[in-house]
């Protein structure tokens, strides 16, 4: 029997329409600064949705693009510049920038109550310690709201996450031992990776390799997570050979339409978490 599918796109609607609903009881609206630095048309794309989402539930947009020539100095003074602004409640960074500038230099720079991305260091670090005042990336706690949603019991399930990116792989394994998951984490040098994944009660394939995840590394009954968004002469794919994985799971999220939408709605639950934290 086919596994259920797993729908992110209307999850992501109810998760936005809550946010709306609490936005329109605060005193002022919370503001998200974006910034576009470059002119990566799938990074225009991503911030265009995600400015167009903030709009949809009640939350102001304050949007820059500094030019993919701007300079490390300018860059910086940009973003102390949205730290000290008290309009804005979270800054997001659009990844990747431009090859003359330092990545985590610049993360670093983002004042860690504003980091509606979770991607500093004070962030994963308080995501270690299992803090609830952690701003947590938004892909993995949207796939924590997935299996919520899909009524998913992860605390005792055995649970393997491919892939070990700061973004992505490394927070949703922590997410998941901080729900009583038992969690195997694998990468590029984990030996018999095929048995390993069989064993996954639960399964998030986070890797960024078209089909690398093929129907017989799905074991019977499991939940398959397929947060890969690989552009191929076919379209977009996933991680995960969909079809294949589909006659063995008991659930599994579409690639377009599961993991992407959920994390556009976490970064809307990210900035609302942001602002009420000061004080809005």
């Amino acid at each position: 029997m086919a596994a259920e599918i797993i729908d992110g796109k209307a999850i992501a609607a109810k998760v936005r329409e809550e946010v709306r609903r609490e936005v329109e009881t605060m005193g002022r609206k919370p503001g998200l600064a974006t910034i576009l630095v470059g002119d990566d048309p799938a990074s225009a794309v991503y911030v265009r949705m995600k400015r167009e989402d903030s709009a949809e539930v009640g939350i102001e947009s304050f949007h820059h693009e500094p030019g993919g020539e701007v300079s490390p100095d300018e860059l910086a003074e940009l973003i102390r510049g949205l730290c000290a602004d008290e309009r804005v409640d979270g800054i997001l960074l659009q990844l990747p920038l431009p090859d003359h500038l330092n990545q985590d230099e610049f993360i670093g720079l983002i004042d860690p109550a504003k980091d509606v991305d979770g991607l500093t260091t004070a962030n994963a670090g308080l995501l270690m310690h299992g803090r609830e005042e952690a701003i947590v990336p938004c892909t993995p706690s949207g796939v924590m709201r997935l299996l919520e949603e899909t009524q998913v019991d992860v605390s005792g399930a055995r649970a393997v996450v491919l892939g070990r990116s700061i973004l992505v792989g490394k927070p949703m394994a922590q997410l998941l031992l901080g729900a009583n998951a038992t969690v195997t984490h694998c990468h590029s040098r984990t030996r018999d990776l095929d048995a390993v994944c069989r064993e996954a009660d639960v399964l998030v394939a986070a890797v960024g390799s078209a089909g690398l995840v093929t129907g017989d590394m799905v074991g019977e009954g499991a939940v398959v997570i397929d947060v890969g968004t690989n552009r191929t002469d076919d379209g977009l794919v996933g991680d995960v050979n969909f079809e294949a994985a589909r006659e063995r799971a008991r659930a599994i999220t579409p690639v377009p339409g599961g993991v992407g939408p959920m994390t556009r709605a976490m970064l809307l639950v990210n900035t609302l978490k942001a602002a009420r934290a000061r004080g809005a």
